[in-house]
């Protein structure tokens, strides 16, 4: 099969196409001919800032080729998504049962890489800052997967004001589609009147803006991979707080909640109540071009390769 493998100290330039052995599933796994995967945020940053080279892992969507060892809810055949932890980037690639769900017929590979995920972060993020209908809300990386998933919640759950921070003005018309009323940028000094949630999906220096950007008492979920400080004065002054999220986490630890909000996910995009948007579909061979992509953030929505 082929897969993308990386070297390390470099950009999108280090990725190499090359053939490798099938690989078999173990105890809980399903081996998934991938017809769709994911391009996220931390794989690009693993590539550009990892010190050693290793599987990339993203989300994948495909049939189902071969079950492992006491798989009981999936078989041969089903089409299915998840979050692939070892090499995603591939023909071929292992899901665990416990991060993969049944891709329903209506649903395209792409659509489903772009949703479930992202999807599952959106709503466990806006779930976190304990939202209360009528209050305001702001997204940073808006026209992101992630991040317009997570402006179509705060808009479904009642938010008086949705605002979306975004890295360029001609992002704007998109992220107002997906339900933002008020657009602001990264550089600008002012982020407008103060909100009572954000939900930071960029972390490092943005992290200051949007910590400013905070009413009295508000909250902001850190879900980035980007890390970043945050200024405990500025917290103080606003009595506000910071809460991290992490999808995994809850994974591991709450799997009943975990499925939950997978159901949710699916019904809501039933019921078009979230859209998912594919930004681009790039062959495998083309790796290099999506990471190119993503780090010049001129995605508005997901970045797919398909095999």
């Amino acid at each position: 099969m082929r897969r993308v493998r990386y070297e390390v100290n470099g950009g999108p330039e280090v990725l190499f196409t090359e053939e490798a052995p099938a690989p078999a599933p173990g105890p809980g796994e399903l081996l998934v001919r991938s017809e769709a995967i994911g391009v996220t945020l931390p794989a690009v940053r693993k590539v550009r800032e990892g010190t050693e080279p290793g599987p990339l892992g993203g989300e994948v969507a495909g049939h189902v080729v071969a079950v492992g060892e006491g798989v009981t809810g999936f078989a041969a055949g089903d089409r299915v998504t998840g979050l692939c932890f070892s090499h995603a980037y591939a023909e071929l690639a292992l899901l665990h049962e416990r991060m993969a769900s049944h891709v329903p017929p209506e649903a395209t590979s792409a659509e489903a890489v772009a949703l479930v995920r992202s999807g599952l972060v959106a709503r466990g993020a806006y779930e976190a800052s304990r939202p209360r209908a009528g209050e305001t809300v702001l997204v940073t990386a808006a026209a992101g997967t992630t991040g317009g998933l997570a402006l179509q919640y705060a808009r479904a759950g009642g938010a008086s004001r949705v605002v979306a921070a975004v890295s360029s003005r001609e992002k704007a018309d998109f992220v107002r589609s997906l339900g933002a009323d008020e657009v602001v940028l990264y550089p600008d000094e002012s982020w407008g009147e103060p909100v009572d949630v954000v939900l930071d999906g960029v972390g490092g220096d943005v992290l200051h803006s949007a910590v400013r950007a905070l009413a009295p008492n508000g909250r902001l979920i850190a879900y980035s991979s980007g890390g970043g400080t945050v200024d405990a004065h500025q917290l103080l002054f606003r009595s506000a707080s910071v809460t991290g999220f992490q999808m995994a986490a809850v994974a591991r630890a709450q799997p009943e909640l975990y499925t939950r909000w997978l159901t949710e996910v699916w019904d809501h995009y039933r019921q078009r109540a979230l859209r998912p948007s594919v930004f681009a579909r790039l062959p495998l061979a083309d790796a290099s071009e999506a990471h190119r992509i993503i780090e010049s953030r001129r995605n508005l929505g997901k970045v797919v390769l398909v095999p």
